[in-house]
């Protein structure tokens, strides 16, 4: 099995190869660096103006945002050459770090909303979640909350079947915080650590359909203390600053505490990640980097980096 970063390398590869390709040509026109005089810190002429607006163009076309994209432009343009790349890098690293930290796994059953619009990969992200928290030990049950779409259901029990766990479901239009209720009773029966809820897909602007989903975080909070835990957002990547739109509408109609990004490995606007954590200050906590089931991985920020910047620069 390809290690983590090759992983996130991989998914990231569009994205990637589009910052190295405006990149490149004002890198080989200008040349190397002058090296540094003896007993200096930093070597070479100052970061020229092509270079800065090189780099603001590539980060824009990555779908990294105007705001943070000026963060990391404004900080660059006090380095010099030989340093500007990895000014870069640990800008951004800093800005996909700086976000408030995700609760911890501490009640029983860990309750977990997935939330978000149709299309995003919501169900699929439910059965990866459930493989990747099953391979970390844990026991682990999901719940067919999405009683509206005729195959969300059954799509949910072949994924729950491939993560071999537990799973909860009733008939197609059933009442979703009537399905939910009877998963928190049955986790809280069978001992299971974690309840993964896959919600139907909705749009904020749909208000019997937010106030389900509210219905389902009372129905919830009444039988676990502190439910939900957590709700997660999914959100596709190839959407990009329009993914943005969407996370900040969620966040107030939903609670949403934390993202899950998908498609990542179709996409060269991986940037978003950025610009979601920068604008929003919400916690990345999984990416999909393809189809497979051990394809959703958790997030981090250095490695997301290195991906984006493979090559030396």
């Amino acid at each position: 099995m390809a290690s983590f970063f090759d992983r996130i390398k991989t998914g990231l590869s569009k994205t990637a190869q589009q910052i190295r390709e405006r990149l490149s040509d004002v890198a080989e026109a200008r040349g190397p660096a002058p090296a540094a005089a003896p007993g200096t810190q930093k070597s070479g002429r100052a970061v020229a103006l092509d270079t800065l607006d090189a780099i603001e163009d590539a980060l824009i076309a990555a779908d990294v945002g105007l705001p943070a994209t000026q963060k990391i432009v404004d900080a660059v343009r006090n380095e010099r050459d030989g340093a500007a790349g990895e000014r870069v890098r640990q800008v951004m690293r800093g800005i996909l770090q700086d976000v408030k930290v995700s609760p911890a796994i501490a009640a029983t059953p860990h309750v977990i909303l997935v939330v978000g619009v149709n299309g995003t990969g919501k169900t699929t992200t439910v059965g990866k979640l459930a493989n990747l928290y099953r391979n970390e030990g844990r026991s682990v049950m999901v719940c067919a909350a999405d009683t509206f779409r005729a195959a969300a259901v059954e799509q949910l029990a072949v994924w729950a079947g491939r993560a071999g766990v537990d799973i909860v479901r009733a008939q197609h239009g059933a009442d979703p915080a009537a399905v939910t209720f009877d998963a928190v009773s049955a986790a809280k029966a069978r001992g299971r650590e974690i309840l993964l809820v896959d919600t139907a897909g909705r749009l904020h602007t749909r208000a019997n359909l937010m106030a389900e989903l509210d219905k389902i975080r009372r129905v919830v909070g009444r039988e676990v203390p502190g439910a939900p835990h957590e709700v997660l957002l999914v959100l596709d990547a190839t959407v990009g600053q329009n993914g943005l739109v969407q996370a900040r509408e969620f966040m107030s109609a939903s609670g949403a505490n934390g993202i899950v990004l998908t498609k990542l490995d179709g996409t060269a606007k991986g940037g978003v990640a950025v610009a979601i954590a920068h604008d929003l200050r919400i916690p990345i906590r999984y990416i999909g980097v393809g189809e497979a089931l051990d394809d959703l991985v958790p997030f981090d920020a250095a490695a997301y980096v290195d991906a984006l910047f493979i090559d030396k620069w």
